[in-house]
């Protein structure tokens, strides 16, 4: 059977990066669980606990957890509530289509004075008679059963009829546990036969119930596969048979379905992976030799016939990022042969090639493979004429073009000539500007040599 496991806690509580000693809300529904424990250990503060949809029989390994809120088992195969006294701040408990027929098992929920909700909805025990005025008047506390207000006025009549209440309830609860004992006596009956019975079933699928079997089954196989029809027809006439069987509403009939199902997912799985583990074998050359064209993992290729070097070029279209070492090529004189991870790709040449002589490159960008296969069959090329004999005129025309390549150049001497300095020709005069040089004209005062003999005068 399948438990809490702490790998699965791990991964549920990805939520809280993984770690399940804070852990405060759990999801575990549908995960095939059988038995409830270890949650009491590893999350002690869990206020909100979700086990929906599993095989649970029984609630226990949870009256730790002091901090629990919300607890929901709906769908399991419950049938008693026990083990909840220690949820001191249990809130809501959703019991949901389980199997609860001990219907006075509610009392223990006595101590969990802050439950406000109880869902027993889908319960063999919601069919007995004043089961709701048994739950309104047992649980004080109780706020809400079955999405449904208990109003003051029901509690205090449930509470007045309660001995009456009381009494039917316990033999109602007695009958179910009779008629419960029996089904389980029965379950076990069916499952007992059920595994004397399936060897038998094996031994005659297998062909070994009879003693012509072994003729028989040399015949199904002549014939080409008809055993193995014969098979499918008997599995699908037991599925059939097992589905359109009635059977009770019972924990075991849920139990057994579950694991007839998990029988069928596994045999499934077993078959698929030893189709997988089973390499397809492809047929490449034929029982009379003859070589086929194939291309399983469907690649684009080009083929060119390459005239003047003689040789046939196949350009096969190659997954750009797959590795090299994973493509193996093999050249024969009629055919190539490239196996890309395992898959064929033959195709037959047109003519017959040299295999020693081939050569194959793959390109850095495209990741295309170039298969270069020189031809069997060699052609010789014919020789180009050489002229010998050439023309007088033709001689020196070239001579002359040849001279007029050649560019002359005049060398001179700067020490042999002299060149006038230009920067001399005129001379400079002395400027004197007043204010700005764009805004006043500018003024020219020339130098004159004064005589020798002047003296100024002021009165003239």
């Amino acid at each position: 059977f399948l438990s809490v496991t702490e790998d699965l806690v791990r991964r549920r509580a990805e939520h809280n990066d993984c770690e399940i000693f804070s852990l405060e809300e759990i999801s575990l529904h549908q995960q095939e669980i059988e038995k409830l424990e270890y949650l009491d250990k590893w999350c002690r503060d869990l206020k909100i606990l979700y086990l929906q949809n599993n095989l649970i029989p029984k609630i226990e390994n949870v009256g730790k957890l002091k901090k629990l809120e919300y607890l929901n088992v709906a769908l399991n195969n419950i049938e008693r509530i026990e083990n909840l006294e220690g949820c001191e701040e249990l809130k809501k408990l959703d019991l949901t289509a389980n199997f609860i027929g001990e219907l006075s098992s509610i009392e223990a929920l006595k101590h969990n004075i802050h439950l406000k909700e109880l869902f027993l909805v889908g319960n063999p025990c919601t069919e007995f008679e004043g089961y709701r005025q048994f739950v309104v008047a047992t649980l004080h506390q109780l706020k809400c059963l079955d999405s449904k207000q208990i109003e003051r006025s029901e509690r205090i009549q449930a509470l007045q009829n309660y001995p009456e209440v009381k009494q039917k309830i316990r033999e109602q609860e007695q009958a179910y546990l009779l008629k419960r004992a029996r089904e389980k006596e029965e379950a076990q009956r069916k499952m007992q036969e059920r595994k004397d019975k399936k060897p038998n079933q094996m031994g005659s699928k297998l062909g070994f119930d009879r003693p012509d079997s072994l003729p028989e089954k040399e015949k199904h196989q002549a014939e080409g596969g008809e055993e193995q029809e014969s098979w499918i027809t008997v599995e699908d006439d037991e599925d059939k048979r097992f589905w359109e069987e009635p059977t009770p509403y019972t924990p075991e009939s849920r139990l057994e379905t579950h694991r007839y199902i998990e029988e069928k997912r596994k045999a499934k799985e077993n078959v698929r992976e030893s189709k997988k583990k089973e390499k397809p074998l492809w047929t490449l050359v034929t029982a009379e030799g003859k070589v086929l064209n194939v291309n399983v993992p469907k690649l684009h290729f080009s083929l060119k016939d390459d005239e003047e070097n003689n040789q046939i070029i196949l350009d096969l279209a190659v997954y750009r990022y797959l590795d090299t070492s994973l493509l193996d090529i093999d050249v024969q004189p009629t055919y190539v042969r490239v196996m890309v991870k395992g898959k064929p790709f033959q195709f037959v040449l047109p003519e017959e090639v040299k295999p020693d002589s081939s050569s194959a490159k793959r390109s850095q960008t495209t990741g295309h493979l170039v298969i270069s296969m020189p031809k069997a069959k060699e052609i010789i090329p014919p020789k180009q004429k050489v002229a010998t004999s050439v023309k007088h005129s033709d001689c020196n025309t070239m001579q002359k073009n040849a001279r007029s390549r050649q560019a002359e150049k005049l060398e001179v001497d700067p020490s042999k000539y002299s060149f006038p300095d230009i920067t001399k020709i005129i001379q400079e005069k002395e400027r004197i500007g007043l204010g700005p040089i764009k805004l006043q004209p500018e003024k020219t005062a020339e130098t004159k040599t004064s005589c020798v003999d002047f003296e100024n005068n002021e009165d003239v």
